[in-house]
């Protein structure tokens, strides 16, 4: 039998992706990938990557030009607010830099200029309806009780794309050994 006990070695920073574990059945996080934008005293807040709306964001957005990008949902508080992370940096006037060349927010208007003049530059943007919050030592705990796997090395790229399908599979099969054969476990056991 293959013990499906694991250890978190990664630390939680700002930047960390979150993996949920394979069996959850929360309906904000089962099988979600989460990138963490802030880690301080006052909690953790990040955005779900996986879990996509049918609207584009020149849907939802006056003057934004047309992209072939999804807007995720983010998680389950301020669901009505739309939120964007992005690697334009300190280019775009008011963004907080995250970790590893990516920023959230700044002056929205600066940044539709930047994709109208150059729309090439619409991979490097993903916009949120909401955002995940955790108070102080709640994610820590949820972790130390293995609901979340933590991991630090996922580039930028990989963050910003809306394309990419199955992340959650995808990232778990990375990891290897033990996470690679949970990847496979239906959602719900009793499905098998």
């Amino acid at each position: 039998m293959i013990d499906f006990n694991f250890e978190n070695h990664n630390v939680l920073k700002s930047g960390s992706i979150l993996l949920s574990e394979p069996f959850s059945n929360d309906e904000h996080f089962a099988r979600s990938m989460v990138l963490i934008c802030s880690k301080n005293d006052d909690g953790c807040f990040g955005f779900v990557l996986n879990k996509y709306i049918k609207n584009k964001p020149n849907e939802l957005i006056k003057d934004l030009p047309p992209t072939n990008s999804k807007i995720s949902i983010g998680g389950p508080v301020d669901i009505s607010n739309l939120f964007y992370i992005h690697s334009f940096g300190k280019e775009i006037p008011e963004s907080i830099y995250i970790e590893s060349g990516l920023y959230i927010g700044g002056d929205l208007n600066m940044i539709k200029r930047k994709l109208i003049e150059q729309p090439n530059k619409t991979n490097e943007i993903r916009f949120f309806l909401g955002y995940s919050g955790w108070n102080p030592g709640q994610l820590e705990e949820e972790i130390n009780n293995k609901f979340w796997i933590v991991i630090n090395d996922i580039k930028k790229e990989e963050i910003l794309n809306t394309k990419a399908n199955n992340i959650w599979t995808k990232n778990m099969e990375k990891l290897g050994g033990k996470f690679q054969i949970m990847s496979k476990f239906p959602q719900n056991p009793s499905d098998n």
